[in-house]
C-alpha cells in the first residue's frame, strides 16, 4: 500500500489536476471531459458548505486513529465531488494525512476494492500507521446506495436522471455529514 500512497496526491494537487483537465487535458480523448467542470463546481460547493462536526471529531480522537486516509477517486465522479473534499477537510482537521490515488492512472489498486464487480469510486481506505488497511468505505453513503438500489429495481419508474438528481440533492443538503459519520464508525 505504501507504493500507492507515494504515487497519490494531496487534495490541493487533486483540485489542480481537475482545473488542468478542464482547460488543457493532456488526454484529448478523455470520455469524462464534460464532467470535470461540474465536478470542480460540486467540490467547491462541498468545501463551502461542509462544516467539521466537533462531536465526530471528538469521537475520532477517542478512537485513537493515528493512521492515514487514502482515497481512490477521479475528479469527474459525481459521488467523489461530495466525498473527497469532506473527507479531506475532516481528517486533515483531525491531524491525519490524506491523499488521493487517481483510479485511472493505475487500476491495480481499485481492482482490489471492486463494488459488485465494478471499479466504483470513491473508495476510502483507512490505513494504519504501517500502511496496512484497517477498513474500507465507499463508494457512496448508505442513503446513496439505497437510491441506486431503487433505480436498479425499477428504472422505468425511477429513471437514471431521477437517481442522479436525487443523489446530488441529497449530497447538497447532507453536506458530507453521513459520509464522515459512516467512516468514523468504521474505526
Amino acid at each position: 500500500m505504501k507504493d500507492y500512497w507515494q504515487n497519490a496526491v494531496n487534495f490541493e494537487e487533486y483540485l489542480s489536476i481537475t482545473a488542468e483537465r478542464i482547460h488543457q487535458n493532456p488526454n484529448k480523448n478523455d470520455e469524462h471531459q464534460e464532467y470535470y467542470e461540474l465536478g470542480l463546481q460540486r467540490m467547491n460547493r462541498t468545501l463551502k458548505t461542509f462544516k467539521v462536526d466537533e462531536t465526530l471529531l471528538s469521537e475520532l480522537k477517542n478512537r485513537n486513529f493515528n493512521g492515514k486516509i487514502l482515497m481512490i477517486s477521479e475528479p469527474w465522479c459525481g459521488d467523489a465531488s461530495a466525498t473527497v473534499p469532506a473527507v479531506a477537510k475532516f481528517f486533515e482537521t483531525a491531524g491525519n494525512e490524506v491523499k488521493i490515488f487517481l483510479r485511472d492512472s493505475d487500476t491495480s489498486l481499485i481492482d482490489q476494492y471492486l463494488t459488485n464487480g465494478g471499479q466504483a469510486i470513491p473508495i476510502v481506505l483507512l490505513l494504519n500507521e504501517d500502511f496496512t488497511v484497517k477498513n474500507v468505505w465507499g463508494p457512496r453513503p448508505k442513503h446513496g446506495t439505497e437510491l441506486l438500489k431503487k433505480f436498479k429495481q425499477n428504472p422505468e419508474i425511477y429513471s437514471i436522471d431521477d437517481f442522479h438528481n436525487d443523489l446530488q440533492v441529497y449530497y447538497a443538503k447532507n453536506r458530507g455529514k453521513d459520509i464522515i459519520e459512516e467512516i468514523v464508525n468504521l474505526l
